[in-house]
């Protein structure tokens, strides 16, 4: 005979929450409102169960003092998602400036880190780019790090199912993946440009014995930290990016930065550089190649999971901003995002709503405006222009994430669990699909 599950535990008491929501401040930075209290309490109640702690008190303090049992707790909290070749526009700009790089770097391998990684899409997506560029193997290095040890397991498998495959062109799969059965398996050409370890980039020892990155990834990590971890995660980072470097953030965080930054490319970029670096290795600021239309930049974490909002009855196709204005869309968003780069927000303001006035109703437009708003603490409107992305796009994820965060701070932490809820469900239709 078997011996029998254990029972459910409990909901947590409110001063249990509190404490799980303190630790993880404490560990990782984490601003609870952003996630939110239903999901860490639910993080706890999978780990109690899981671990047979029975005890709220005994488990809190089994993950003060077990290394282990506090990181599988963070992966139920914080579980990345992540795409290869997420936000096109970023890697046509890796591409287009690749010899560049790999020139002015030389004769040292050119230095890039993405941090956190995830499950190694964003820098194999990174190391794929520089080789379809033309760089050599030996002309570049990318260290990848997260605090989720699960996380690096599955990058270090290189193996993904169609979840992975969401940009507007896959035709990357074909090069540089073979069939898995249901998955795919990442070529080792790739795998070996990509060293993977575990590190906490708030800790103050973080890559403390490594040289100045040319370039770095740190995309959707501060706008889920508090104010101080991510003063912490700032000053790191302007530790570890050399003088010259280039650092690549997610679209809704260069606002929040408080060092002094300058924007290196276009919109949906996010590519910024000290407002004193100097030129002598990176090229400085280069026009970069119309950009496709592709996913909006926001949160790289997957929320805990209101279904999303009906689409109108009378809604059609010729409603949808036609094939033809996507042009005048794109060349309007790369504005605009260049300008809010440069903390110009009321031109981008202006410019995104001529659009929306000229070519019509736009998703894309709308998201980015309410990113705008948000940006500048406008939270009201910021939740307009994303229920107006909605109306348009019932499955854009990343709306229904930035409205869980506005709610959060709103204190609404019912209304933000719906939202994430919604998130949850649209991601996982995409990833199934």
């Amino acid at each position: 005979m078997h011996p029998s599950s254990p029972h459910p535990v409990a909901p947590q008491t409110a001063e249990a929450c509190l404490l799980a929501e303190a630790f993880l401040e404490q560990w990782i930075g984490l601003d609870s409102q952003t996630v939110g209290s239903g999901a860490i309490a639910r993080a706890v109640r999978i780990r109690m169960n899981a671990c047979g702690e029975p005890e709220e008190g005994a488990f809190l303090a089994r993950i003060s003092r077990d290394a282990e049992e506090r990181e599988r707790f963070i992966d139920e909290v914080v579980v990345p998602e992540s795409w290869f070749f997420r936000d096109q526009q970023i890697f046509d700009y890796l591409r287009q400036q690749a010899p560049a790089f790999a020139q002015r770097a030389h004769p040292a391998p050119l230095r890039v880190l993405s941090v956190p990684c995830a499950a190694g899409e964003e820098p194999y997506s990174v190391a794929i780019a520089f080789l379809e560029a033309g760089l050599s193997p030996d002309q570049f290095r990318i260290d990848a790090t997260d605090v989720s040890r699960a996380s690096l397991r599955r990058a270090a498998a290189a193996t993904y199912s169609a979840n992975a495959f969401r940009a507007a062109d896959v035709s990357f799969r074909d090069r540089w993946f073979r069939g898995r059965d249901a998955a795919a398996e990442l070529d080792e050409a790739v795998r070996k440009q990509v060293h993977f370890s575990w590190g906490n980039l708030l800790d103050q020892s973080f890559a403390a014995d490594r040289e100045p990155y040319d370039i770095i990834f740190c995309r959707n990590l501060l706008i889920y930290l508090t104010a101080d971890a991510r003063s912490r995660a700032e000053q790191a980072l302007d530790r570890l990016l050399a003088p010259d470097g280039i650092l690549v953030l997610g679209a809704a965080e260069p606002p929040i930065l408080k060092r002094s930054w300058r924007p290196v490319a276009s919109h949906a970029v996010f590519a910024l550089r000290r407002s004193t670096a100097t030129t002598d290795r990176l090229p400085s600021t280069l026009p970069l190649p119309p950009a496709p239309p592709a996913a909006s930049a926001g949160a790289g974490i997957r929320p805990s999971s209101v279904p999303p909002p009906p689409r109108p009855p009378d809604r059609s196709p010729a409603d949808e901003p036609i094939e033809s204005r996507r042009p005048a869309v794109d060349d309007v968003l790369r504005e605009a995002g260049s300008l809010a780069n440069a903390g110009r927000h009321t031109e981008a303001l202006a410019l995104c709503s001529r659009c929306q006035q000229t070519a019509g109703p736009s998703a894309r437009v709308f998201f980015l405006m309410g990113m705008l708003h948000r940006a500048v603490g406008e939270l009201e409107r910021a939740e307009a222009c994303l229920h107006k992305t909605l109306y348009l796009d019932a499955n854009h994820d990343e709306a229904f994430l930035s409205l869980a965060i506005i709610a959060s701070q709103r204190g609404d932490d019912r209304m933000a669990e719906q939202y994430r809820r919604s998130a949850t469900r649209v991601l996982a239709r995409k990833g199934a699909s």
